[in-house]
């Protein structure tokens, strides 16, 4: 296939790289012509690379190498017959006044059996194709970058896009040796809209003073297993991108309160404090920064390991941590009077360790919470109240202890923090089920490979148990009153009818 790239910035090298590399012939046009050199000589070097570490033949570097066709306008008219590019990748700089333009211009020296994709990650496809003589033959094909690493891509029809165009993108994406996810034209599309539920939900820990960055990011990558915590990501991706990303797909389904951005964004952006681009963000960057800046905060020392403990309640969670503890579990003085000297552990799902010390009669300074999701992990977590006394604190630091496991203590907080993060995820990739804006299969698949999480968020819901899940819904929308944590209709349905959250929707007769 002949594809022409437009805009040869860092996207459209990668897309270019990826294409020729599969064989295509890789026409490349920018309205500045250096750029362009700039480019070729950037893929070449790319190709070099790869032979030099042996995964690529110089045969084949050498012909992918060939089939770069720089161009000296994105509106070159095709030579000769046959000469004109099946596909137009525009990949210029994300504004929709400058993308239309382009499409308007080339529509008018390019055949009409040409199709034109864009390469937006925000703006709406529908919105791009309706400027044009005819908007059937544009579509969204969003890369990720790097493109030769990041192997997905969302395929995005408007509304007017030809119902052959999206099965010929996936083709195109699936030939150059990526996954094709396809996604309904709406705000954010698949990925950047299925990220926002750990996003937002672990700046709305940090607005609750629930723990620090550091403490939180620990959590992410120990409890949940992923790769990076969410202030060390938005640091990477530079909370600028992140805090515009946000708003534009609160604003974009309309004010969704599981969407909700956090006001802390703001005073940030204006301040520059962006992440790694400005030398500050969350943490500091650059040889002056504290090489611990964002290390966690250790547990607090010189606690009692031997304490009597008390595991309170019968309930799964409950008998997971006598599980854990092993011989240790379960060893009152007394009859759990105040002053009795155990230690009361309260495992929360959803609740509040402050709701479990009211509701069951419990010694407010003994009682420290223990986060179930927590227990297998390699950080284990502690929840304490105002009314926890210090000692408390260390000696449950002391039980929970063990090698190999580190332990975190957060302030009390509806379901702790692993369990919020976790329930954002799945309740934010569900909404977007249950919209059909995907396919469930291919949120987990888009999600994992554009996200790195370990798992599908659906498929990690699943893991948990859909009743579970569901539970945990109900216990936070119940305890916080927050429209932000109302229990999805797809995990709701799912529960009750037994399904797993990652099956589809049964088509309409």
């Amino acid at each position: 296939m002949r594809t022409r790239i437009v805009g040869t910035g860092v996207m459209g090298r990668g897309i270019a790289q990826l294409a020729a590399t599969a064989g295509h012939t890789v026409e490349l046009a920018d309205a500045r012509p250096e750029s362009v050199t700039e480019a070729v000589g950037f893929v070449r070097g790319m190709l070099d690379r790869a032979v030099e570490k042996g995964r690529m033949s110089r045969t084949d570097a050498d012909a992918a190498a060939e089939r770069l066709v720089p161009l000296p306008s994105p509106y070159a008219a095709p030579e000769g017959e046959g000469s004109a590019p099946e596909l137009v990748i525009e990949a210029v700089r994300e504004d929709l006044e400058t993308k239309a333009a382009l499409f308007t211009e080339l529509a008018a020296v390019l055949p009409e059996r040409t199709v034109f994709a864009t390469n937006t990650s925000s703006l709406s496809v529908t919105e791009i194709a309706s400027r044009l003589p005819d908007p059937s033959r544009l579509a969204g094909l969003h890369f990720f970058n790097p493109v030769p690493l990041m192997k997905i891509a969302e395929v995005v029809p408007g509304a007017s896009t030809r119902e052959d165009i999206p099965a010929a993108l996936t083709a195109f994406v699936e030939g150059c040796g990526h996954k094709a996810v396809t996604v309904a034209d709406t705000p954010g599309f698949l990925v950047n809209h299925a990220g926002r539920g750990l996003a937002t939900e672990a700046l709305a820990l940090l607005e609750e003073a629930v723990a620090a960055p550091a403490d939180l990011d620990a959590v992410a990558r120990d409890v949940l297993g992923l790769r990076m915590g969410p202030f060390e990501l938005m640091d990477l991706t530079g909370l600028d991108v992140t805090a515009s990303v946000i708003d534009t797909v609160w604003r974009g389904f309309r004010h969704s309160d599981r969407l909700r951005p956090s006001y802390l964004t703001a005073n940030r952006v204006t301040a520059g404090l962006h992440g790694r681009k400005t030398g500050r963000g969350f943490y500091p960057y650059g040889p002056d920064a504290p090489a611990d800046a964002a290390a966690p905060a250790a547990p607090p020392a010189g606690g009692d390991a031997a304490r009597p403990v008390r595991v309170v309640g019968e309930s799964p969670e409950a008998q997971e941590l006598r599980r854990t503890l092993g011989a240790g579990g379960d060893r009152p003085a007394g009859d759990g009077a105040a002053g009795d000297g155990a230690l009361n552990l309260v495992v929360t799902w959803g609740g509040t360790v402050a709701a479990a010390v009211a509701d069951q009669g419990l010694p407010a300074a003994e009682t420290v919470g223990v986060d179930p999701l927590s227990l297998a992990a390699a950080r284990r977590v502690l929840a304490v109240t105002p009314a926890t006394a210090p000692d408390a604190v260390r000696d449950a630091a002391a039980v929970l202890a063990s090698p190999g496991t580190a332990v975190t203590v957060v302030r009390d907080t509806h379901g702790s923090v692993a369990q919020r993060l976790i329930a954002s995820i799945v309740s934010v990739a569900a909404s977007i089920a249950e919209r059909h804006i995907a396919a469930p299969s291919d949120i987990d698949l888009a999600v994992t490979a554009g996200l790195g999480y370990p798992h599908g968020p659906l498929a990690w819901g699943e893991r948990i148990g859909a009743s579970r899940m569901l539970g945990l819904q109900r216990a936070l929308h119940a305890s916080t009153g927050d429209p932000r944590y109302r229990p999805t209709r797809w995990v709701t349905e799912r529960a009750q009818l037994g399904l797993p959250l990652t099956a589809p929707d049964a088509p309409l007769p």
